[in-house]
């Protein structure tokens, strides 16, 4: 069992998207009994609260759910339970690097958007305060981002 936890800022935009998309290709593909997969914020603002519904309209229209999911901060005991962790931004990449408990804890801190190196940027922009497209680019980014996560994740299971 792979474990992956995406990780923004509060968790209501950007990795909450990247866990129901990455959940659906996931589903598609009949891997839920090989990869495990959770988002997190790098703050807790929102603690407890569903995606926001800018996120989950925009989701929806691509068929993909997020409502069920809820908010919530990163905890310690993250950087042992996974084995992957996605950092939406450089911003958070720093921030979990800084919290990690250890080197190999940090070893598994990655940039999300190393996986769709066709976008050409570093950063999922956060689409909170932005206007206009911003939830559709996102969208964007997170699908194609997912599918190379999960490309990525097959050569692993091939090589081995």
């Amino acid at each position: 069992m792979v474990r992956i936890l995406f990780v923004c800022s509060g968790n209501i935009c950007r990795s909450p998207t990247a866990e129901g998309v990455f959940r659906d290709l996931v589903r598609g593909q009949g891997l839920e009994g090989k990869i495990a997969i959770d988002s997190a914020g790098t703050h807790g603002f929102h603690a407890g609260e569903p995606p926001d519904a800018r996120s989950q309209a925009a989701a929806r229209a691509r068929g993909h759910a997020i409502g069920d999911l809820r908010a919530r901060q990163v905890r310690a005991d993250d950087f042992t339970t996974f084995d992957l962790i996605l950092a939406m931004d450089r911003g958070h990449l720093r921030e979990l690097t800084a919290q990690a408990p250890t080197a190999a804890d940090a070893a598994k801190i990655r940039l999300f958007m190393t996986f769709a190196p066709s976008f050409g940027t570093d950063d999922v922009p956060d689409p909170y305060y932005g206007a206009g497209d911003g939830f559709e680019r996102v969208l964007d980014m997170i699908e194609t981002g997912s599918e190379g996560l999960l490309a990525h994740l097959h050569t692993l299971w091939d090589e081995s």
